[in-house]
């Protein structure tokens, strides 16, 4: 199937290149920086990781702890976020970005309405809050949405449990789950989440699994593509979406 044949289920709006935690490596991942500058270089679509700190609040990290990419210590959902948000969460990717704030998922938010910027955000919960994350992401994403043209923020996970908590507190969210295994029962899962994306490490996807998501009515997307080659072989596939640390490599214009 080429990419733009027709796939039974609901238009899909979103831009195919999605800027993975804002402007990939080329800034200080999940901050207001990198978003910033992953725009400058033309992307409208962006792809950021949410979990919540202690007292509740949705906040942009992709590790459970905070050593790699802050100077912070210890696992961020055990600290509050008065204590999270003072932390340095540039200084360790280059000295242009030092002092770079950790920031909340509601900065994210308000920054892409107020752009019209597509938002894919990727719930990753603390282990053992993963419903609860999952409710919370999507009730801010959802109350921050309101009235705004662009099209609603998806939410994706590799935990079912965080996509049931997202499906049961915001149904009209869109939701998509993120797989690293082809494991036993993905796709009758997604279906019972109400799923209308399956996003694969790219290695995955072959013509049989691009076509079986398909004729399931969802699209497939995949993370993180930054070879040109690899990009290549997933557009003659027919897939729907890539995900990439290459902001500066890929236009995001259309393939």
């Amino acid at each position: 199937m080429p990419r733009g044949a027709k796939v039974d289920g609901p238009e899909w709006p979103y831009p195919f290149w999605v800027a993975h935690r804002g402007a990939g490596k080329l800034a200080p991942e999940n901050t207001l920086a990198a978003f910033r500058l992953g725009a400058e270089h033309g992307y409208r679509m962006f792809e950021c990781d949410a979990k919540l700190s202690s007292d509740g609040i949705a906040i942009l990290l992709h590790d459970a702890t905070l050593e790699r990419t802050s100077n912070g210590r210890g696992t961020a959902g055990d600290r509050p976020w008065s204590e999270l948000s003072r932390l340095d969460a540039g200084g360790w990717h280059s000295r242009r970005f030092a002092g770079e704030p950790l920031s909340s998922l509601e900065a994210l938010l308000r920054f892409c309405v107020a752009n019209r910027f597509a938002l894919n955000i990727e719930i990753k919960p603390t282990p053992g809050v993963e419903r609860r994350t999952g409710e919370a992401v999507a009730g801010l994403a959802a109350s921050c949405w309101t009235g705004t043209p662009a099209p609603l923020p998806l939410m994706t996970s590799f935990s079912p449990e965080a996509l049931q908590g997202a499906k049961e507190a915001q149904p009209e969210l869109p939701r998509g789950l993120l797989l690293d295994t082809l494991w036993n029962g993905w796709l009758e899962a997604a279906s019972g989440l109400g799923c209308r994306v399956i996003v694969c490490n790219y290695a995955l996807w072959n013509r049989a699994v691009v076509d079986q998501v398909h004729a399931a009515g969802m699209r497939a997307l995949s993370y993180t593509v930054n070879d040109e080659s690899v990009a290549q072989q997933l557009i003659e596939l027919g897939t729907d979406g890539i995900i990439t640390d290459r902001v500066d490599r890929f236009s995001p214009a259309e393939p």
